[in-house]
């Protein structure tokens, strides 16, 4: 296990490397270069020639690379346009919604998708298979901002049953621990404010949850129907062994895989789509600072997110890499 470890480890550093190649090149593509992107239209010469200075774009284009491979490194992202603050501050202040979020909405995922999944596949051809085929079809057909939006109207204006915006009630006072408000509450027993942030959290992941769901419900129903089909279940079946053992030693076990790759993808690109959730209910994570940077063309936050992004992607397939080992031994000796 420790050589499948340190093999994913090395392909993890030349993943990370390639994408830095990809943000650099990006950052010196942008139209009429950097310092048009970051100045405004009356800038003079002086202020151009200052910002090529600082931005080291006077050096060659490798001693470029290699100092932005060191300010990445250190975290040094450059400063928000927006905000004037740097952006790893930004990322760091609003990082924890955005992942309180993703998991919320990833718990949502795959707790209702793979008992779904799998109960439509036991029960193929019945009015349980149906519905739930049907059902993840109208959730990936749906824009998560439309049922975002839905949701708001309904559950928060219509009914009044669940706020609709922020991540706590007004005036509320908490103790910031991990930037989680729920897992906070808990830690420090002011279950007042886990409660409060849990009715925030509600709406915004039941609509960032809704196609990572319907992808889970089908992934877990195609995948339980391959492995149904297998000679060792039918043959553990003859046996005589307990319905029990069967479907979690030889069908959930064998069928996890594909939805293990799934969920490992399907919770970096949360971050993602975060962005229109964050926006719909101001939640205040990096959606909404995305957002902003977006329509005002800070490059250096969008860079900043980017990097994140591709980052967890590339953490996440190395998780999932590894848990793949842990599944079945047979993935170690392969690979």
């Amino acid at each position: 296990m420790l050589r499948y470890t340190v093999k994913r480890l090395l392909q993890l550093s030349v993943a990370l490397l390639g994408l830095s190649l990809l943000l650099f090149a990006w950052f010196k593509a942008l139209p009429g270069g950097p310092e048009n992107q970051m100045l405004p239209e009356n800038a003079t010469l002086d202020d151009r020639a200052a910002l090529r200075e600082s931005l080291g774009l006077n050096e060659p284009v490798w001693v470029q690379y290699l100092e932005f491979l060191q300010r990445v490194v250190r975290l040094d992202l450059g400063s928000s346009l927006s905000s004037g603050r740097p952006v790893a501050t930004e990322l760091a202040d609003r990082l924890p919604a955005t992942i309180e979020l993703s998991l919320a909405a990833m718990v949502i995922a795959v707790g209702i998708g793979i008992p779904l999944g799998y109960l439509a596949a036991r029960k193929r051809g019945t009015w349980l298979d149906f519905a739930a085929v049907s059902g993840s079809l109208i959730g990936i057909c749906i824009p998560v901002f439309f049922l975002a939006a839905m949701l708001k109207v309904v559950f928060a204006q219509e009914l009044a049953l669940l706020p609709s915006t922020f991540r706590l009630s007004s005036g509320l006072q908490y103790t910031d621990v991990t930037g989680l408000r729920v897992l906070d509450g808990l830690i420090t027993g002011e279950f007042n404010v886990a409660g409060d942030a849990f009715l925030h959290l509600i709406l915004p992941a039941v609509a960032l949850s809704s196609i990572p769901l319907a992808v889970v419900v089908r992934i877990t129903r195609a995948s339980v129907l391959d492995v149904i089909g297998e000679d060792y279940v039918r043959t553990a079946d003859s046996k005589g062994l307990k319905p029990a053992v069967i479907r979690g030693r030889h069908v959930m076990r064998n069928a996890m895989l594909p939805i293990v790759t799934v969920i490992g993808l399907l919770l970096g690109s949360l971050f993602a789509g975060a962005v229109l959730t964050e926006s719909v209910f101001s939640f205040g994570g990096v959606g909404s600072f995305v957002y902003q940077a977006t329509q005002e063309r800070d490059y250096p936050a969008l860079m900043g997110f980017i990097l994140v992004i591709a980052v967890s992607y590339v953490v996440l397939n190395l998780i999932v890499d590894l848990s793949y080992g842990l599944l079945d031994p047979r993935v170690r000796v392969r690979k």
